[in-house]
């Protein structure tokens, strides 16, 4: 491989480091807006949650020293507005019940599948890694609500769509 060309090597040496302090300008929302309503969660798993989840899923987000530093702040920020737009256990008010047990059954579904906390997370937040108990106990509270949520519906909801189920079914095909 030839060797670099001893004007681009100086500038290259000067050019790099200039960019580097320049993109370090570039504006990075690291705002956490006030607290509305927190999620109905018992006092023991929000320990764990603040743990794992809190960061990227609430508007209370302790922002590490590399959430300062770009392009590490972008990938930071992005993750945290992302989580936050999924779900927000500081804006709960912001569900109306049915949308409120959707993201606690996705929630349910992420911790089963391994997909959270992220990865990536998980590297410079080893504390955050979920065990066993910790699943176990979001799998209770996520099915106690889910279940809470069901029997706390209409009747009269379950009842039309056992008659469109009925309905379905009286085609003469026997299903």
């Amino acid at each position: 491989m030839p060797a670099l060309n001893p004007v681009w090597k100086r500038r290259l040496m000067i050019g790099i480091p200039v960019l580097l302090i320049a993109i370090q300008l570039i504006p990075v929302d690291r705002s956490n807006p006030p607290v509305e309503t927190e999620a109905p969660v018992p006092a023991e798993l929000r320990e764990v949650l603040v743990e794992s989840c809190w960061d990227c899923h609430s508007n209370e987000t302790t922002w590490p020293w590399y959430s300062y530093v770009a392009p590490v702040s972008w990938f930071v920020a992005d993750h945290v507005h992302e989580g936050r737009e999924e779900l927000n256990f500081s804006a709960w008010n912001n569900y109306d019940e049915e949308r409120a047990l959707h993201k606690i059954e996705e929630m349910w579904e992420h911790v089963e599948e391994g997909d959270m906390p992220l990865k990536s997370y998980l590297i410079l937040h080893g504390g955050a890694r979920l065990t066993d108990e910790d699943r176990a106990a979001i799998q209770q509270w996520t099915s106690l609500m889910i279940g809470e949520g069901e029997a706390s519906g209409s009747g009269d909801q379950e009842d039309e769509h056992e008659d469109e189920d009925d309905d379905e079914h009286t085609d003469g095909s026997g299903l």
